[in-house]
């Protein structure tokens, strides 16, 4: 949620405890040793060295991701997969599934794909360290948009800390927000003191005009919802090589998941004075869109699509982590800065003179 460390929310896997679920892998074979523990804050993971070769193992708190909650992601990654992409391949267990669930989590194992991890150390949310890697992931984004082409899975089930697109495709935006928060009961608690109605009525009336019967126009597709450079692994000539970490895979639309992409690659929101700071980039945003039209050209229609979404393309993740924070790891402070310092305040960043210049870039690139 910023850029101090802090002791992380999830306990490190333990070697004992790897062995153990290895154990239910029969292509892994015996563990050798684990290699590395990954800071992120919404699971537990560790890189596992055993007989089969180099595998990325992964806790979930069963609330967060329960086993048919992770069998939506592979699925997902199965389907991409299957038709080309370069994802990871997700091992499977000695009775045929792909996760593990245990009173201590629940758990998957991909093997350790091709590519160099070059932003493993550096924050999620943070650019990219050239135009050349944000063309290359525009690329690869349209690529995975034409995989993910006939995938027929129904969105995803209620569950925290995923991506969805029910709200901003309404034609009562802030009918469908009741809804999405009378579904998720910490949510709901949270909010019921704060003036929640009032602020999404105000941004909706801000950045919404016409933007539901955009949304509504665009075919509905299976995307990845978390495109940033430390969810690619990349070749030495500044491509990507695999695409990886499906948490946030949904059903939304191609133009949803480019401006998520835009929205977490061309600003520097973790900087503490990005509100005041020369923190948006145009140009990672239009490198990132020149790549993906070398695959699947964009209209001046879409282009203004993506413009009129990006300022409240994250107000359902944004919701989501509301939710998580409130609710299942009991953190009021970070639910507040989801709130006001995410949803709220991103969004009226674009209704300033430099985000609305932002904006005006993409529409002219």
């Amino acid at each position: 949620m910023g850029t101090e460390p802090v002791a992380p929310t999830w306990a490190p896997i333990t070697v004992d405890e790897a062995a153990a679920v290895l154990a239910r892998f029969p292509d892994a074979g015996r563990m050798r040793a684990l290699r590395w523990h990954s800071p992120r804050p919404f699971s537990a993971a560790t890189l596992v060295e055993a007989e089969g070769g180099t595998f990325l193992l992964k806790r979930h708190d069963a609330r967060v991701r329960s086993a048919a909650g992770l069998a939506e992601e592979h699925g997902f990654i199965a389907h991409l997969r299957a038709a080309g992409l370069a994802v990871p391949e997700v091992m499977h267990t000695d009775n045929g599934t792909s996760v593990v669930a245990t009173d201590a989590g629940t758990y998957e194992l991909h093997r350790q794909s091709p590519g160099a991890d070059l932003y493993r150390d550096r924050h999620s949310w943070t650019p990219f360290l050239s135009r050349t890697h944000a063309h290359a992931a525009g690329v690869a984004l349209a690529r995975l948009h034409d995989a993910a082409e006939g995938y027929d899975a129904p969105a995803r089930r209620i569950q925290p800390l995923v991506t969805s697109l029910t709200i901003l495709p309404a034609a009562d935006p802030l009918a469908a927000a009741e809804a999405y928060v009378a579904a998720r009961p910490s949510l709901a608690a949270y909010l019921a003191d704060l003036p929640w109605r009032a602020e999404l009525s105000r941004l909706f009336a801000t950045f919404g005009a016409g933007l539901a019967d955009r949304l509504a126009a665009q075919p509905s597709l299976w995307t990845h919802n978390d495109w940033h450079p430390s969810n690619l692994l990349w070749t030495n000539t500044g491509k990507v090589a695999t695409v990886f970490d499906f948490g946030l895979a949904n059903r939304t639309c191609a133009l949803h998941d480019l401006a998520t992409a835009i929205e977490r690659t061309a600003f520097q929101w973790l900087r503490p004075d990005w509100q005041t700071a020369d923190f948006a980039d145009a140009s990672a945003a239009q490198a990132l869109l020149a790549g993906y039209a070398t695959i699947r050209p964009l209209s001046d229609d879409d282009r203004e699509t993506v413009a009129s979404l990006l300022p409240l393309v994250h107000v359902e993740f944004a919701l989501s982590e509301v939710d998580y924070f409130a609710g299942i790891v009991a953190a009021p402070a970070d639910a507040a800065l989801a709130w006001d310092g995410y949803l709220i305040a991103h969004a009226d960043w674009f209704g300033s003179p430099a985000g609305r210049a932002f904006l005006d870039a993409l529409r002219a690139s």
